[in-house]
């Protein structure tokens, strides 16, 4: 006779403190861990796994390696104390064919723990001398119940992995689990049910329904994933009243100085041609540091005024805005095309002039920062919509700013490389253009990384090159000192160079805190020669071009990540002189060890993208959060590339059969992929 099944009384979305077992004090624990309701608890998956269902007798066991042993206690557990302090606990079990002593420190309960004559799993390092073998501390369990694969979780102060554990099954015991995903698909990929996989994710029947468990979670949460982008891209094919049929980029080539890279007309030619269309352009234009792609925008700007339409780039930082125009100025400045700077630090007086210009159509392009998309700015005719560094933006900013038009054609810019593949999938509400040429004259930059030993010398080497009229950037991670991490902050450091070593040349300080109008001082007094030396923190990251400088000192470089890296090495190597970036850090750690190895063989962004991608995971490296891709509890999109083929496939399919998934097969992933977007989005 069976049990009968329990019954269910709690829905995924109940507060957690609801669940019995926990109440309110526990509640706020497992806040701590992001867990808020019975669905987040479920969904807080197993870090690890301690896999205690391959067991091996006493004579099998590796020496001085971790082994599971099933055996059963043969005589009392005896207490020893060694000194004050210090008080160890000795027993011996047998598998039936050996004995295994056992030895416990200060652990005064084992002594009621393990009851003679009954049988235990125990896991721990075996050591062998002399024909006896001994465990140390091991961790053990009844033997009914010990030998399984038991899941290992992120704790928290007051809730350790065996007490979230047993949370974890109440959960499932009293929880409501409808699956997402219709039968029919289920069957046709091979997939579990979903309370099944939840399960074996928390109470793994054997390492083969683990495996089985894992790939039906993943596979629905990249098809949720794909669906919800493909239906974005579909949402974004709407009809646009912004068709712009003249090409006017011959016009625009032949205004310039030099000739744009085969990459670079092929982008122009790609967006040129989805903007003669009726539905709006959705572009991705990605290209490395350097690769060109301000002047692709241009020559689309340039093409939208001919046509008779405005345009807007908007810029995630003022520094950025007024970099991209002045180089639209300098890209502009024999044509009749009018640039406007709209800033958060744009004189009022000014600010009302220019949305004035904006709105009757006197002004043809607006650059500028969040600025641009407050509800007093309006356009006349926004045919055109640029953003630049996209992924620091969230979705509903970009969607602010394309609702100042009616459906206008949209190209986002970075200058954080993906590989391709992945691109496709990541943005694939997107098409995407990929600038994988670097313009003439564009300089390889020699990179070195040196300890703090070596500071002096490259210090010096900076010296050369400031003495020869040049520039450079020391770069640093902190403003301000920490007591807590030795690490080398901008203000101190400007202050001893100034004071010290670069006595007689002039150095400026640059920092994320400091007002808009004295970035934009500090970084006109730079571009125009008048500073020498810019210790600066991150905010070079992006938009700074400064032809003379050619040399960059990089600061406890393992405090970046790779892509960071490749920015701020960006920044130098603009003009026709040779460049060098020193990269100065004593890190041991074998990761920023290797990431700056990574820095110093290759200056390609793809190489250094994928480098980071698989340092660093895809939650990390986009920040999903800033630009709108949702966060994945147990899928990773560079491990688990053959799923993601899978779904993709999978999610083309239901859509070309059923594109608003109509129906009540349908209806708890309609439900799930609008909850995943949700959040994404906000």
């Amino acid at each position: 006779m069976t049990d009968s099944p329990k019954q269910k009384t709690l829905k995924t979305s109940t507060q957690v403190k609801y669940l019995k077992g926990v109440g309110d004090r526990r509640a706020a624990m497992l806040a701590r861990l992001g867990i808020f309701t019975v669905g987040d608890l479920i969904y807080f998956f197993p870090r690890a796994y301690d896999d205690r269902s391959k067991t091996v007798t006493i004579a099998e066991a590796v020496d001085g390696e971790t082994n599971v042993i099933r055996a059963t206690v043969c005589m009392p557990v005896t207490e020893h104390k060694i000194r004050k302090g210090m008080t160890i606990y000795k027993t011996k079990v047998t598998d039936g064919f050996m004995l295994m002593n056992l030895t416990f420190f200060n652990n005064k309960y084992v002594k009621d723990m393990l009851k003679e004559g009954e049988e235990y799993v125990f896991a721990g390092k075996v050591q062998i001398r002399s024909y006896t073998a001994e465990m140390t501390s091991p961790t053990f369990e009844k033997a009914e119940s010990g030998e399984r694969i038991r899941p290992v979780y992120r704790q928290t102060e007051g809730l350790n992995s065996k007490a979230l554990e047993k949370l974890m099954l109440t959960a499932l015991d009293c929880a409501e689990l409808p699956d997402a995903l219709p039968v029919s698909l289920r069957e046709a990929y091979c997939l579990m049910p979903l309370e099944k996989a939840l399960r074996n994710m928390h109470e793994p029947e054997n390492e083969d329904m683990l495996l089985e468990a894992k790939r039906r979670l993943i596979f629905e949460e990249l098809l949720m994933l794909q669906i919800g982008l493909m239906r974005l891209k579909s949402k974004n094919s709407k009809t646009t009243a912004c068709v712009i049929p003249g090409d006017f980029t011959a016009d625009f080539f032949s205004l310039l100085p030099f000739e744009l890279t085969n990459a670079q007309k092929r982008a122009v030619s790609d967006c040129v041609e989805n903007m003669k269309l009726t539905s709006p352009m959705n572009r991705l234009l990605q290209g490395d540091v350097g690769s060109g792609k301000t002047a692709v925008a241009a020559a689309l700007v340039y093409n939208a005024a001919k046509n008779g339409w405005q345009s807007a780039l908007m810029a995630p930082t003022e520094v950025l805005a007024q970099q991209h125009y002045k180089t639209f100025l300098k890209f502009f400045e024999n044509t009749d095309i009018k640039v406007e700077l709209l800033t958060g630090s744009t004189p009022a007086s000014e600010k009302k002039a220019i949305k004035n210009r904006l709105l009757t159509g006197e002004a043809d392009f607006a650059v500028g920062t969040h600025a641009l998309i407050q509800k007093d700015v309006e356009f006349k005719k926004l045919g055109l919509v640029i953003t630049d560094e996209q992924h620091r933006f969230g979705v509903n900013q970009r969607t602010a700013l394309n609702e100042k038009g009616e459906q206008p054609h949209t190209l986002v810019m970075s200058a954080t490389p993906i590989p391709r593949t992945l691109a496709l999938i990541i943005y694939s509400d997107l098409d995407l253009s990929v600038l994988d040429e670097m313009p003439k004259g564009r300089q390889k930059i020699e990179t070195y990384a040196v300890d703090s030993g070596k500071r002096e010398r490259a210090y010096g080497y900076v010296k050369k090159h400031l003495v020869e009229g040049r520039q450079g950037y020391i770069v640093c991670p902190l403003i301000e000192e920490s007591e807590e991490q030795e690490l080398i902050s901008a203000h101190e450091l400007y202050k001893n160079l100034s004071d010290g070593f670069f006595r007689g040349f002039s150095v400026g300080l640059l920092h994320g805190r400091m007002k808009a109008d004295e970035k934009r001082a500090v970084m006109n007094e730079f571009a125009a020669g008048n500073i020498q030396l810019l210790v600066s923190t991150t905010v070079i990251e992006v938009g700074i071009d400064v032809p003379n400088a050619v040399i960059m000192v990089i600061e406890n470089a393992e405090r970046f990540g790779l892509s960071q890296l490749h920015q701020l090495r960006g920044r130098i190597g603009r003009g026709e002189h040779k460049s060098t970036c020193v990269l100065i850090s004593d890190a041991q750690n074998e990761d920023a060890v290797h990431r700056l190895k990574v820095m110093c063989s290759t200056s390609d962004g793809f190489k250094i993208a994928d480098e980071d991608l698989k340092q660093r995971g895809p939650g990390d490296f986009f920040g999903s959060r800033q630009h709108g891709l949702p966060d994945l509890k147990i899928a990773d999109m560079m491990t688990d590339t053959d799923i993601l083929r899978e779904t993709r496939t999978a999610a083309q399919k239901m859509l070309k059969e059923n594109p608003a998934l109509e129906g009540e097969d349908y209806r708890g992933l309609r439900a799930k992929i609008n909850e995943m977007f949700s959040k994404a989005m906000n």
